[in-house]
């Protein structure tokens, strides 16, 4: 079932997002080193980079999500991916030109949150009109192992072009990579109709919030969303805990850190090619809910991290199977989502949805941060653990009939 193909048309969506995820992996973190580097930005600065432009990005996408959905998706991605790559580029072009500040770094960065909000909502939108129904959770599992692989192997290669090009060189080849993303979904073919607005054609207040109203109607969509801002947020929030733990506390070598990391993302390999087949076997409802417990009941074991080999062999045993978990489960939980969503919400929806996510991220990460201040690490640790333990409670009880038939128009 995953290995069958998809068709010309979702073979170049999938190439375009594998270059820009790539590219992505391959400038992870490069901000914060320019800001440190380049700039000599304080940690504070540095910190409000990492987690204020997110936010920002965010507040920027709100705006977007009605826009977006009464646009041509595949148009709304090419625009997307040339706007990060047009303020990528800015970067090392305003530092030859000496322009270069942390405000225009923070800017940088929250346009391309903002962007990459927009570039998902048009990305799931449009993989409707791809892929067949029955063929799109097979789909988002290619989706999710492109993502864990990139997660894998890109910041190791951009540490190396680090080192050997510099930050500068190797921020514009992640704004490339948005460039090569834009051409491969210029290569799609086939004619996409611009959608029609009901109601007049001006922008009214209610749509802003309209993905909103959808999830918040539709009782397994609202179990799942905040399902998921709680989950994602806590998990998130264990990394600037662990990273401290282990680099600061237990004296880990940075090789051993980045190594704790990147060996257990090969189980997002493994949960994203088990997942249509999981579904095919033992029903959508019963994945969501025995896979969305299961993912959730190891973090509480980073609280147990020693010095040594074995502190190291017990953040990868952690961080693999949490991974499993969430790479069997996105997927799922993506074909959830578009077969209970009319097609003429879907990019509102789904924007409704990131900006919940990245909102509980940062919350999240805040008041991790803050709980440390006031405990310790391993006691903060310890809640956020316990914590998770309950997110099980907010997942449907019940399975519900999708919404509606979708238009797969362009599919071969």
């Amino acid at each position: 079932m995953a290995g069958r193909s998809l068709g010309r048309q979702f073979a170049w969506l999938w190439a375009a997002y594998a270059v820009s995820a790539y590219g992505s992996g391959l400038g992870f973190g490069v901000f914060s080193l320019i800001a440190v580097l380049a700039l000599h930005a304080s940690t504070a600065e540095v910190s409000a980079l990492s987690a204020v432009a997110p936010t920002v990005g965010a507040v920027i996408a709100l705006p977007l999500a009605p826009w977006v959905e009464y646009r041509r998706k595949r148009s709304v991605m090419i625009a997307m991916d040339l706007v990060r790559f047009g303020v990528m580029a800015s970067v090392p072009l305003f530092y030859v030109l000496g322009w270069l500040s942390f405000v225009h770094l923070l800017v940088v960065s929250a346009m391309v949150a903002a962007a990459k909000i927009a570039f998902h909502a048009a990305s799931g939108a449009y993989l409707q009109t791809l892929v067949r129904p029955d063929d799109l959770l097979v789909a988002n599992a290619r989706f999710e192992s492109t993502n864990w692989s990139s997660v894998a192997l890109g910041p190791p290669l951009g540490g190396a072009a680090i080192g050997v090009f510099g930050p500068f060189v190797t921020i514009m080849m992640d704004a490339v990579s948005y460039l090569l993303s834009a051409l491969g979904i210029t290569a799609i073919r086939g004619r996409e109709e611009t959608p029609r607005r009901s109601g007049g054609k001006r922008l009214q207040a209610g749509d802003l919030l309209d993905g909103w109203r959808h999830i918040r109607a539709h009782p397994g969509l609202r179990a799942l969303f905040l399902n998921n801002m709680l989950v994602s947020g806590l998990v998130m929030a264990t990394e600037p805990l662990l990273a401290v733990l282990l680099l600061r506390e237990l004296g880990f070598p940075a090789w051993q850190y980045g190594l704790a990391f990147a060996v257990p993302c090969i189980g997002g390999l493994i949960g994203s090619r088990l997942a249509p087949r999981a579904v095919a076997r033992y029903g959508q409802h019963r994945v969501l809910r025995v896979v969305g417990t299961l993912r959730v009941i190891w973090l509480i074991g980073l609280v147990f991290v020693r010095p040594g080999i074995v502190g190291l062999v017990t953040v990868i045993a952690v961080e693999l199977a949490i991974i499993i978990g969430m790479s069997l489960y996105t997927p799922v939980v993506a074909t959830y989502r578009l077969e209970h969503t009319p097609q003429h919400r879907v990019a509102r929806t789904l924007s409704a949805w990131l900006i919940g996510q990245q909102a509980g991220i940062a919350i999240c990460t805040a008041l991790a941060g803050l709980l440390a201040e006031a405990t310790s690490l391993r006691t903060a640790l310890a809640i956020i653990g316990l914590v998770i333990l309950a997110s099980p409670l907010l997942l449907p009880r019940k399975p519900h009939a999708p919404a509606v038939a979708h238009d797969t128009s362009l599919v071969e």
